[in-house]
């Protein structure tokens, strides 16, 4: 049928327009999506100012609001236009307990503008779903059900418990500790309810390792001749002794035996069985121990895969098929792939195997591929990861893997020895999984009980206990999971969280190395209060979720008695907090001893010290001030240039030679000097009327891509003379090789833009006549158009496309604007792919 495509208000999300029928009508349909949550969860205002709000009171007195997720998008607006007069709606959200509660997010945005319903006329439908193919959407739009509420409000409580919880403990902690040590390396010294337990498992590991003490042991070895040129190797069957004058004494016994005799041979079919089907947790084990993929970054490829219809719902916990699952036309799609054809098409002919029966979650089938792909298709990771997937499919519908295994016991004197060998009879799954093939091995001599072989050698081996290594991302994984340590949806967040915040480093084979700061955290938390870095108190409260989520516990009931538990322990935290400061004083120098001496505080005028480590900052030690500075640049004294509100002394912060620098005041930029600006400002937003490193003094004109920017003239740049917007990240390169750039206090007549005085070298000058010097607009002069060129732009200035049209302006540094407002960059929509079905 007809149908209509077109971007919504929001520029991010495609609305498709046709006409159909809906429950035997005749109906017109709108289809759009949405990017993720709509709604976000958040202090209000006042409570988000960490100076000002005791933690204490974030556990009860502090009140939530919901916001939009991310404000640029709109996304609320932009659905009740499309939804305003509609009789119907149909919710299409990922099928968990998030799509579920982004299901009333749209709810709650559209049920005001929608056509009110007659007295017992249903308009909320549900479809339920597993992958994005046409069997499985007709399917759904066939059996519409209702959202849940009570999965809804799982995440709620989830959402409410974790921002409680983790923003209290965070800002005292990291307010506390970053007030007295220089060299922590971490901007934020987090707490969260799932990412503590989760450092606690590595930090558990690295104290097993660092507290392992090696102990010898000694193994006797044997190796018989049955024939003259070959030599078996036999196995002790008491392993190892730990008593060195023992293991002597056995080596002694057995030296007097001349031949070894055959004691036993027995020999068994035995089986491998092949995999259970793949959810959520085994393919991030597969992706982090074989593909060497993180689990953040192979969820989000498996996400990706799953929109494009590659592969069923990546996000379940379930091991087992329902017997109504198409498991033929699966395995059919992948009958032309050259890696596995041969193997796919036998199992067609010969007839496939039931899985074998896992664990039904209630959520999700497992994860299948659900359309043939090539590696030109996917690329790189997205091809190994579907691979993986493929191939553990087609072994879930394979034969098991049969081998014979034959095991020889000897007599040397009173000791026994014993030698296996396994020779496969049958491969089965492991032809298309071959990394679990059983290893080839030499074939043992045919012998019977009584036979006598010629000792070859018989020797004591002397070797030592190991300690365990640092836990891979695999074995992390596998413990969260056992120990109910987040959802199989959150599992890679909390994992990704402790490798950002500095907890741990990732060493080679993706092993988690805790780092100083993580160990002495997890060894405080064990001093003052084991529960928190325990995983019993939070596998409690996973379990009073699910009771939510399945109506069977109150969601006010359960979000009570668990901040209730976690105030309690939060005020014994604070209490205590010396005895993790007496550890942190062991690893970690007070700022009164790090950093370099950089610029002279306008209060004492003695030398400040400059802390390198994260997050970066600027210490008096005389008067015992800390000033926070802009993060993730380097910083740098600027000409001993003093600020005249406070006489201290300016610093430039620059991001790189292609990125912005601006000077600050660090005194006013802790310290706001007028009611216009906030705290985090630079000189390049500062409205001081005369100061020359001011937004006044040095405002150009409104930004050409943000709302509210200004570009102001970086005065350190030349003679690579460039001016950047003091919001976003817009740099506009001019004037290469003038001698001088300054802002004139004129403004253009037609764009309102302050005028720019150019001074340029004589033998460089672009300007005709010999002439060296100009004063004019850059965006209307037209001496300066080709000069100017902009950098991390979407769209050039509309003054550079002919320059016609007044703009109208608000006095110099005050946002002057453009002709029309300029999109957002669009995220990418991802619920496309379903969206295509009904288009």
């Amino acid at each position: 049928g007809n149908m209509s495509s077109r971007k919504g208000l929001n520029g991010a999300c495609s609305v498709h327009e046709y006409t159909g029928s809906f429950i035997g009508q005749s109906a017109h349909f709108k289809m759009t999506s949405v990017c993720g949550h709509v709604m976000t969860l958040d202090f209000i205002g006042k409570y988000n100012s960490w100076d000002k709000v005791d933690p204490a009171e974030l556990f009860s007195k502090a009140p939530t609001e919901k916001k939009e997720a991310n404000p640029k998008l709109t996304m609320v607006k932009f659905l009740q236009v499309e939804g305003r007069g509609c009789d119907c709606i149909v919710l299409w959200l990922d099928c968990d307990k998030e799509g579920e509660n982004i299901c009333f997010e749209v709810l709650d945005a559209v049920l005001p503008v929608m056509n009110k319903p007659r007295s017992t006329e249903r308009t909320i439908y549900r479809a339920k779903f597993s992958s994005i193919t046409d069997t499985d959407i007709c399917n759904a739009m066939n059996h519409l059900g209702e959202p849940n509420r009570n999965e809804a409000l799982s995440v709620d409580a989830r959402q409410e418990l974790d921002l409680r919880i983790g923003c209290a403990f965070t800002r005292f902690q990291t307010k506390y500790f970053q007030g007295k040590y220089g060299n922590l390396d971490s901007s934020l010294i987090s707490f969260g309810p799932c990412q503590t337990p989760t450092l606690g498992f590595c930090v558990e590991r690295h104290d097993k390792i660092q507290s392992f003490k090696p102990e010898t042991y000694w193994v006797l070895q044997a190796k018989v001749n049955p024939e003259k040129e070959s030599s078996l190797t036999l196995d002790w069957d008491r392993v190892r002794v730990f008593d060195r004058e023992i293991a002597q004494m056995f080596l002694n016994i057995t030296k007097m035996a001349k031949e070894a005799k055959v004691e036993s041979v027995s020999k068994k079919e035995k089986v491998k069985q092949r995999p259970l089907a793949l959810n959520t947790v085994e393919m991030l084990r597969v992706a982090s121990a074989a593909l060497g993929m993180g689990p953040q970054h192979a969820m989000q490829i498996a996400e990706r895969l799953y929109t494009q219809g590659y592969i069923s719902y990546p996000r379940t916990e379930t091991t087992h098929y329902p017997e109504n699952f198409d498991l033929k036309g699966c395995l059919r799609q992948q009958a032309n792939n050259p890696y596995w054809a041969e193997t796919v098409k036998a199992l067609l002919s010969e007839g496939i195997n039931r899985p074998r029966k896992g664990h039904d979650a209630g959520d999700h089938p497992p994860i299948t591929p659900m359309r043939a792909a090539t590696e030109a298709e996917l690329g790189g990771d997205g091809w190994r990861l579907y691979e993986y997937i493929t191939r553990h499919f087609i072994a879930t519908v394979s034969a098991d893997c049969k081998y014979l295994q034959t095991t020889i016991s000897f007599s040397i004197g009173p000791e026994r020895f014993t030698c296996i060998g396994k020779v496969v009879t049958s491969p089965g799954f492991t032809g298309i999984m071959p990394w679990h093939s059983i290893p080839l091995e030499e074939s043992l001599p045919h012998c019977e009980k009584g036979d006598l072989f010629p000792i070859g050698e018989i020797k004591l081996l002397e070797k030592q206990t190991s300690p365990p290594d640092y836990l891979t991302e695999a074995e992390l994984i596998t413990l969260m999971e056992k120990h109910g340590i987040g959802t199989d949806a959150s599992i890679p967040v909390h994992i990704n969280n402790i490798c950002q915040r500095n907890y741990v480093t990732v060493e080679s084979g993706r092993r988690l190395k805790p780092t100083n700061l993580g160990i002495v955290l997890v060894h405080g938390y064990y001093k003052i209060d084991a529960e928190l870095v325990l995983p019993t108190i939070r596998s409690a409260v996973e379990k009073q979720l699910n009771l939510i989520a399945l109506g069977k516990a109150n969601y006010h009931q359960v979000l009570e008695h668990t901040l209730d538990i976690f105030k309690r322990k939060f005020h014994y935290f604070v209490d205590s907090i010396a005895g993790m400061d007496e550890l942190m004083e062991v690893s970690f120098s007070p700022l009164a001893a790090t950093g370099k001496p950089l610029s002279r505080c306008g209060k004492c005028h003695r030398f400040m010290k400059y802390i390198q480590a994260k997050p970066s900052r600027l210490h008096c030690s005389h008067c015992d001030d800390t000033y926070s500075l802009p993060q993730n640049g380097t910083i740098k004294l600027y000409k001993e240039l003093r600020c005249p509100l406070d006489d201290f002394e300016l610093v430039l912060w620059s991001s790189g030679s292609r990125g912005k620098s601006y000077p600050l005041c660090p005194y006013c930029y802790n310290h706001p000097p007028f009611r216009d600006m906030k705290k985090g400002m630079g000189c390049n937003e500062c409205t001081h009327p005369t100061c020359q490193h001011s937004l006044s003094m040095l405002g150009i004109g409104q930004c050409v891509e943000c709302e509210n920017g200004v570009l102001v003239l970086d005065s350190t740049s030349g003679p690579k003379w460039k001016m950047a917007c003091n919001k976003c990240n817009v740099i506009v390169h001019f004037f290469e090789n003038a001698h001088k750039v300054r802002v004139s206090p004129e403004t253009c007549d037609l764009c309102d833009a302050a005028l720019v005085d150019v001074d340029f070298n004589k033998a460089k000058s672009p300007l005709p006549g010999d002439e060296t010097q100009h004063s004019g607009c850059i965006f209307c002069d037209p001496v300066f158009q080709d000069l100017v060129e902009l950098k991390h732009a979407a769209m050039r200035h509309p003054m550079h496309r002919g320059g016609q049209g007044k703009r109208q302006g608000r006095g110099r540094g005050k946002g002057r604007r453009p002709g029309g407002r300029l999109n957002p960059k669009k995220p990418k929509d991802k619920m496309a792919a379903l969206a295509a079905y009904f288009v």
